[in-house]
């Protein structure tokens, strides 16, 4: 409900994590959740990217916002060229099949070490795609860590 008593249409996100296995042809099967999320507040078009250690999937209209953006930034950036040059470049559409699966291009799951197993991890407006193995050693939090998320949500007001 909004500040003036109207409903508000629903806002769906990308949220949640869950783990696949790529088929032979480095076809992602997209969790049910996500696929709902494409279809009720965009369409099936994914704009796939590679980034460090794993993929980002975009929905094609937060992907175009994301590229007026950085065309506008670039303009008064311009070493931000080889940034635009990078994201633009390597960018790949992939649209749901019948199966609500995505195909991965090889040179998109080389680019980022995907092997066979996965996880798909939700980040509101997009979702990532890692390698199982570089997940487990790179963005599994440690216990540490959780103190400082801790301290985060508390400086923030959110705990």
């Amino acid at each position: 409900m909004t500040a003036d008593g109207k409903l508000r249409a629903p806002v769906h996100h990308f949220r949640g994590r869950s783990e696949h296995t790529l088929d032979g042809k480095g076809r992602l099967n997209i969790a049910t959740r996500f696929r709902d999320v494409l279809r009720k507040q965009y369409d099936e078009r994914l704009m796939v990217m590679p980034w460090n250690s794993c993929l980002k999937a975009y929905p094609m209209p937060t992907w175009e916002e994301l590229e007026v953006s950085l065309m506008a930034e670039g303009r008064k950036h311009p070493q931000q060229v080889k940034l635009i040059r990078y994201m633009i470049g390597g960018v790949v559409e992939c649209s749901l099949d019948r199966q609500g699966r995505i195909l991965l291009p090889p040179n998109l799951r080389e680019e980022c070490g995907l092997s066979k197993d996965v996880v798909v991890n939700g980040m509101i407006s997009y979702f990532e795609i890692w390698d199982k193995a570089n997940w487990e050693q790179i963005s599994r939090p440690s216990g540490e860590q959780f103190a400082d998320f801790e301290q985060t949500l508390l400086e923030l007001g959110l705990f």
